[in-house]
């Protein structure tokens, strides 16, 4: 007797399609998993030879085999119980699924039957759809996060007995009843759209939304005009910043604000957000659809380079994947393994990681704006020194302190800020709160949207090679200053690049179409520490 059921895996972020193939054949009882299995799907033959006996079925006693094929692709999860428990009750002649659905089915199984949630569904459910396949069999607390997915019918059970509807239930067209040792027949899934918890629907208009961020605002921060002025410019071009100043400045503070002058995430930004948050096991709430905010990560500087970039066997996606078309927040830069930070110039480029192992490589998005901080030297007060504080750091401990930070990674961050000591704003004039700050940097994002509609470019940080010479044309006397400055101060041609594409977006935030000296200017004075400092 031979059965095949449709499940799925996650490989990376991305869901793979497995068939899972049962034989059951004379010989002493036994149940045998191949397909390259890890140690969660091997055991699964005891939780689904408990999950059988104990929902009122027989497990079968003769000799079991279980295939999920593709056989060369390593597997791992239990994304896989409920759909060999389907498949074993085909087999043995105790149920038959309904003949015009092509289900895929999801989840994990308890000992008495529960069906519990899995990561990574949302990932699972668009494979699915892509598939051809008409319906989703998964658990019930996965089932707000599969309805994100439309076009789809989407099932979700508590309990391996609900596949069968109770007599009880008032539902006696969906099913025949089993006599005379026949299978159980389901005609529909009927039964299950009929509960009171059958799928909530969720307001696709809602899910671009911002979050309430009115208890984090940059009208707390009390002058920082220069400041505030980078972090919009890096907001509207989505550039690389950093800001360097003694402790207490308001270095943290300021960041930490930066995602209440982003724009929401749109619809197609949010669901590769989302099912990057699925993959990861880190999608908590699902309420109200799709997440509408800009991740924000910030890791602690223990943070090791599997954690970073992503790893493991079969690798999961890091904190740069994490904070993909979001903020990626590195608190105390220097504080940071330099092979740690060494590993980040690869993303900053080309906005994915890739990872080879030795069955396969996998591509994670990296797709981020990179804020960090920073003080001037081990102490801090380097930059600050007055009479009653004074920097203790010898100029062998600052030089060792800088050098965690190489040449080249400091190069791929577009604006290097000097944040002031108190001192000097301590009685400064309230300036941009968020509301207005975020007017302005939507206004140019509507800009950059318009110019780049015909490419794939969203960002004027995005823009390269022949397309960044074709869109962004300097007059002769911006142009003349921009060499003159990269030989002044013995920048590289990414430097320059980068310095173009800030005037640009400095630009769009003046509502001006066209980049002039006073654009390339400013742009340039956000390098300074690129000799200042280092």
């Amino acid at each position: 007797m031979y059965g095949k059921i449709h499940s799925a895996c996650l490989y990376g972020i991305d869901g793979v399609l497995i068939e899972v193939e049962t034989d059951l054949s004379n010989g002493l009882p036994q149940t045998s998993i191949i397909g390259l299995p890890d140690s969660a799907i091997r055991e699964a033959v005891e939780r689904v030879r408990a999950a059988i006996k104990n929902c009122g079925f027989q497990y079968p006693l003769q000799r079991i085999t279980i295939n999920l094929a593709p056989a060369d692709l390593r597997k791992e999860g239990s994304s896989f119980d409920l759909a060999i428990a389907v498949g074993l009750l085909i087999t043995s002649g105790q149920l038959m699924l309904p003949p015009q659905e092509r289900t895929l089915i999801l989840g994990e199984l308890a000992l008495d039957g529960t069906v519990r949630s899995v990561p990574g569904i949302l990932a699972m459910v668009d494979l699915a759809k892509r598939g051809g396949f008409t319906s989703v069999l998964l658990p019930k607390e996965n089932l707000a996060e599969a309805a994100l997915i439309r076009g789809i019918k989407v099932y979700g059970i508590q309990h391996l007995q609900d596949v069968i509807p109770q007599s009880e239930s008032g539902i006696g067209n969906t099913v025949e009843t089993k006599a005379n040792n026949q299978p159980l027949i389901l005609k529909d899934y009927n039964h299950l759209l009929s509960s009171k918890d059958a799928i909530k629907v969720i307001d696709p208009d809602k899910a671009g939304q911002p979050e309430d961020c009115s208890l984090e605002d940059y009208h707390d921060v009390l002058g920082q005009h220069h400041v505030k002025r980078a972090l919009m410019i890096a907001a509207a071009g989505m550039h690389n910043i950093m800001l360097v100043g003694p402790p207490g400045t308001g270095k943290t503070m300021l960041i930490k604000r930066l995602p209440t002058i982003l724009p929401p995430l749109s619809e197609e930004e949010a669901l590769e957000v989302t099912k990057i948050l699925s993959a990861a096991g880190k999608l908590k709430e699902i309420s109200q659809g799709l997440v509408s905010q800009r991740p924000f990560r910030s890791p602690h500087h223990t943070i090791s380079t599997s954690g970073l970039i992503g790893g493991g066997s079969i690798p999961k996606p890091g904190e740069v994947s994490l904070a993909h078309r979001g903020i990626l927040f590195l608190d105390e830069l220097p504080e940071f393994q330099r092979q740690v930070l060494e590993v980040l110039r690869q993303p900053l480029e080309d906005r994915t990681v890739t990872i080879s192992r030795a069955r396969a490589v996998f591509t994670f998005p990296a797709q981020f704006m990179l804020a960090c901080s920073m003080n001037p030297c081990p102490c801090g007060y380097l930059s600050a020194q007055t009479d009653d504080l004074s920097c203790i750091c010898s100029p062998s401990r600052v030089a060792a302190y800088r050098a965690k930070i190489s040449g080249p990674l400091l190069d791929r961050i577009d604006l290097q800020v000097e944040v002031p000591p108190p001192g000097e704003w301590r009685k400064a004039a309230p300036s941009l709160g968020s509301n207005e700050m975020q007017a302005k940097v939507m206004h140019a994002h509507r800009l950059q949207a318009k110019r780049y509609a015909h490419t794939r470019v969203h960002w004027n940080s995005q823009l390269s090679g022949a397309l960044l010479r074709r869109m962004i044309v300097l007059p002769q006397e911006a142009e003349q200053l921009l060499q003159n400055t990269l030989q002044a101060m013995n920048l590289s041609m990414r430097a320059h690049d980068r310095i173009m594409k800030m005037a640009q977006t400095i630009a769009d935030l003046e509502n001006e179409g066209e980049v002039v000296t006073a654009h390339v200017a400013e742009a340039i004075q956000y390098r300074q520490l690129d000799l200042k400092i280092f």
